[in-house]
């Protein structure tokens, strides 16, 4: 055998370590709470699928890399962004500012209203039909804190659950009156369950939802929303909503705008810079 010399010793371990970067940089780590519907959901075979997933597969296939789906439950979902068990937050996470001083966000690729879902034969057409009622709620997330907010003025009793879709089986089973959720969830959770249906209480946020990194890494966010934007440009953030919702996002909607800068306007991580994108 010959004895390979210690620079070539070195050089053959270095290579073997630059493949090794190079391969685990091929994948980005992604969090989402699966089973929030119709956003990520788990399929049959083991995989995942739904509105946010297209668009993360979309932006890795752009990438040229792929994502790896962390299973996260919302309520512990930030902290394990900022203990780097991710790379980055795929769930729909609304654009906040309280939020925005803890992690950076993409700018918006969606709006997000307020609706609840009730057993089909109920009914509830305003907020004040809701008083003293049981609501179902996924613990930690924004419905969860507008509901306490509000929780001394209509004296409702929050329930809240793990994942959402607990919340909604709580409607179904009887348990609570309505589950709160987003339009988007709201609006596929009822139209794939004949025992469900959408209130007419519609409560319009002018919140966008967005990808959510952390503070220190803005490469990455930027990367992302170059992409996004291009996305948005060519039309294939529009066509993903329609797919999952049933109905394409309004012109204003931010499923179809382009902001200016980096991040979202009015929120902190915000750049203004302008910046050029090349879309191909």
């Amino acid at each position: 055998m010959t004895r390979l010399s210690s620079t070539a010793v070195c050089a053959f371990v270095a290579g073997v370590a630059m493949m090794a970067s190079a391969q685990a940089q091929e994948t980005i780590k992604v969090a989402a709470d699966v089973g929030y519907v119709p956003h990520v959901m788990a399929t049959a075979d083991g995989g995942v699928e739904g509105y946010n997933v297209d668009l993360a597969n979309e932006v890795a296939r752009r990438m040229g890399k792929k994502f790896e789906i962390i299973d996260q439950e919302w309520s512990g979902i930030f902290a394990g962004l900022n203990a780097k068990r991710y790379d980055t937050i795929i769930a729909p996470t609304t654009i906040t500012a309280d939020r925005s001083k803890n992690m950076l966000f993409a700018e918006g690729y969606m709006d997000v209203n307020y609706i609840f879902i009730i057993k089909k034969g109920s009914a509830a057409k305003t907020l004040d039909d809701l008083k003293g009622k049981k609501i179902a709620v996924n613990r930690g997330n924004l419905f969860d804190k507008w509901l306490s907010a509000r929780q001394e003025q209509y004296d409702w009793e929050i329930m809240r659950f793990g994942k959402n879709t607990e919340a909604v089986q709580a409607v179904v089973t009887g348990r609570a009156f309505a589950n709160m959720a987003g339009d988007t969830v709201g609006g596929w959770t009822a139209s794939k369950n004949a025992q469900l249906s959408v209130a007419e209480v519609v409560i319009e946020s002018g919140k966008k939802g967005g990808f959510a990194f952390r503070k220190d890494d803005v490469a990455l966010r930027n990367q992302f929303e170059d992409i996004i934007e291009c996305m948005k440009l060519d039309g294939t953030v529009a066509r993903i909503h329609e797919k999952w919702i049933g109905m394409p996002p309004l012109p204003t909607s931010s499923a179809n705008v382009v902001y200016r800068g980096y991040g979202m306007p009015g929120f902190g991580g915000y750049d203004p810079s302008p910046h050029k994108i090349s879309c191909n």
